[in-house]
């Protein structure tokens, strides 16, 4: 009888262990909090928990984590915007822009964004969280979310559509939730998270009937338009000219210029010249494919021999190993500011992406003390800074062109973009690419921007930079907002 009753009581327990590893798919911690923004303090409180995705039957199939803020004492929070972010991947949790970019707290870093000990978090002093709420989501397997019903179709959630159709219904039960459906509301991606908020743009248009005052992409991606062949090819020269100018490989010549000053410059050459050499491929005289070469040499950092031996077609990835190979260092790839040492001087790319190994230093302990400490989220669940979600289904990304479907239908929306130029992963120059071709009536780039930064991927992460990109959603925002003007042409 009493090795039964120790039987039952350990059972007992390994229940409760394993219901202690499992996140309700329907939970809420509320913590109030001070800031001060620009010399101005206020009370703000944080919402931090869990909210369901369900199926077409009214299941719970997974839950998704989230973190919302709003700033207290606010007479009439439908004049007040809504701002719902994204990071990308896909995978990344919306750990990036929480912690470094427009979040109230930001983790201890130096001013260029390198890690620092003690670890930590800080005020942010620059969030916009002064002048708009926000709630960082993170989609299913990404931080504390998961899926719940382990026999459902993973393809429900992982493709560039199925991840649209299903967080445009999760947003629009939070907004009901919280009663926001009279705010101005605004989406702002990183990376691959501007693939995600181009497309739910127009599904939550279409399928919700949701309309937005602004999309702000963050060094968005191609967002399914193409620039494959030689434009491609031709696009990388004024990434390779901002990284190379950085690390202060140009000529003397290059060097004494401003970088603003240089790449406008490049970017010339690039679209007046380049491109239709390229476009010749194997068949562009001797004479040109020399020319050509010497002076994307003269604007890159490498020489000439190594372009012509890459028959002008040389890859981000050689580039990031070739370009200080004699001085030892590899360059980062989504910010080419940080440098690596591999094993070997020799190959043909970097044996690990420095600048993504500095960043988890930072970021990893940072994220995991602020939910426990800061917002009073304990769980021995792991906060997945990347989570499984592979295979994702490519197909079918009209991203851009959705987009652009959303703003011809909705007079009030307009997009931003910001871009560091030091970004190796999606480029600046294919940024602005990006945007040129989004509408090619050009009847709408009066409601299209681009903002460019010297720092990298996560732009922010540079001081002077997380200042400078703050103010530019602040004047964005403040920019799109209807002010009684009729939505109409």
């Amino acid at each position: 009888m009493r090795l039964l009753l120790i039987l039952f009581l350990v059972i007992l327990c390994n229940v409760a262990y394993s219901q202690d590893r499992m996140l309700p798919a329907d939970t809420t911690i509320k913590t109030n909090h001070q800031l001060t923004v620009a010399g101005n303090s206020f009370s703000y409180t944080a919402q931090t928990g869990t909210q369901p995705v369900w199926d077409e039957d009214g299941k719970v199939i997974a839950s998704l984590f989230y973190t919302y803020y709003t700033r207290d004492n606010v007479k009439d929070r439908s004049e007040r915007p809504l701002v719902i972010s994204f990071n990308g991947g896909p995978g990344s949790a919306s750990v990036w822009m929480h912690i470094a970019y427009t979040g109230p707290r930001i983790l201890k870093v130096d001013d260029e964004g390198f890690p620092v000990q003690p670890y930590g978090i800080k005020e942010n002093p620059h969030t916009i969280l002064d002048v708009a709420d926000i709630v960082f989501v993170n989609p299913v397997n990404t931080g504390y979310s998961r899926i719940i019903d382990k026999e459902v179709d993973k393809k429900t959630f992982f493709g560039v559509n199925a991840d649209i159709k299903y967080l445009a219904e999760w947003i629009t039960t939070f907004v009901s939730r919280n009663n926001r459906w009279l705010s101005p509301k605004y989406l702002i991606g990183e990376s691959y998270g501007t693939t995600r908020v181009s497309g739910l743009a127009l599904q939550l248009q279409n399928a919700q009937w949701m309309y937005l005052n602004g999309v702000i992409l963050v060094s968005p991606t191609g967002l399914g338009i193409d620039r494959d062949g030689p434009v491609g090819t031709a696009n990388r020269l004024p990434y390779f000219a901002a990284a190379a100018w950085y690390q202060e490989a140009l000529s003397p010549e290059l060097q004494q210029m401003d970088l603003e000053e240089l790449l406008p410059e490049v970017e010339a050459y690039t679209i007046n010249e380049l491109v239709p050499v390229m476009a010749k491929g194997g068949f562009v005289s001797n004479a040109e494919k020399n020319k050509a070469a010497e002076k994307m040499s003269y604007y890159s950092g490498l020489s000439e021999d190594i372009i012509l031996k890459n028959n002008l077609d040389v890859s981000t990835s050689f580039f990031w190993k070739e370009l200080l190979r004699e001085r030892g260092f590899t360059v980062g790839r989504l910010d080419s500011r940080y440098l690596g040492i591999d094993e070997k001087d020799a190959g043909d790319r970097p044996d690990y992406n420095s600048e993504i190994t500095s960043w988890l230093h930072s970021f990893t302990p940072a994220i995991n003390h602020y939910f426990s400490e800061h917002l009073g989220f304990k769980t021995d669940i792991k906060y997945n800074m990347f989570g499984p979600v592979r295979p994702w289904d490519r197909s079918g990304d009209n991203t851009g062109k959705n987009l652009r479907q959303a703003m011809a239908q909705n007079p009030y929306l307009k997009v931003m973009i910001q871009s560091g130029y030091y970004d190796g992963a999606t480029t600046y120059f294919n940024a602005k690419y990006t945007m040129w071709h989004m509408d090619a009536s050009g009847r709408m780039k009066d409601r299209l921007s681009f903002k460019g930064y010297r720092s990298g991927h996560m732009m922010y992460l540079r001081a002077e930079d997380l200042k400078q990109a703050n103010d530019d959603i602040r004047s964005f925002i403040a920019n799109s907002l209807s002010n009684g003007k009729s939505a109409k042409y």
